[in-house]
């Protein structure tokens, strides 16, 4: 009885030593993930780009808001218990958004365009990565616009919203880039019909 006593009190102090450990040691575990990421390095050398310039030039509204997109960006990578992101939309139509490739793409893009559906929001397994922008025709005293990806940091909720007045899609956070074709390895049709005559699939959605 006495050795079972001591058995298990060894036990106990084993299984306390382990436990102690986990929680010392899963915050560097953690860590090590995100500071790894290249979303994470960049968004830390344009962090203390902007900081530097503000210490040497003359701080403006631009750059302020600049640094404080920047410090959200990263503060969401820093917390964000998922490295997936998520999109979800909220407006009445239909969002082509940018995520993982599929095992059998034969795709050279770093990601894939999907169909996301209007009420429907992405698995929080399935990495978003951001969203598709449809470029704009010249206008009477409106120059066109090219199309454009919004992207957005690993971990990141994307709400797409449409404005009541102007009816343009709008989102509740900054983007980490925005791309034109071109500027990144990503396919930023200037001509999307094409695109979507040649068969583009649903996102992963979340039941």
């Amino acid at each position: 009885m006495k050795l079972f006593r001591n058995s298990l009190v060894k036990m106990t102090l084993v299984f306390l030593v382990l436990l102690v450990n986990l929680m010392i040691i899963q915050p560097s575990w953690a860590e090590r993930k995100y500071t790894a990421d290249p979303d994470y390095i960049e968004l830390t050398q344009k962090l203390e780009s902007a900081l530097q310039q503000q210490q040497t030039e003359t701080s403006t509204p631009e750059l302020q808001q600049k640094i404080s997109d920047l410090k959200f960006q990263k503060y969401i990578l820093e917390t964000s218990k998922n490295s997936s992101g998520v999109c979800r939309n909220q407006t009445e139509k239909t969002l082509l958004i940018y995520g993982q490739k599929s095992k059998k793409s034969s795709s050279t893009y770093d990601n894939e365009l999907y169909l996301l559906p209007s009420g429907a929001e992405t698995d929080d397994e399935w990495d978003c990565q951001g969203v598709y922008i449809p470029g704009e025709a010249a206008t009477e005293g409106k120059e066109a616009t090219p199309a454009r990806a919004f992207k957005i940091v690993h971990g990141t909720i994307l709400v797409a919203t449409s404005n009541p007045q102007t009816g343009e899609t709008e989102f509740n956070v900054p983007p980490a880039n925005v791309f034109k074709s071109g500027e990144a390895n990503w396919l930023i049709p200037d001509n999307l019909q094409v695109v979507l005559e040649s068969g583009i699939t649903t996102a992963k959605i979340n039941d």
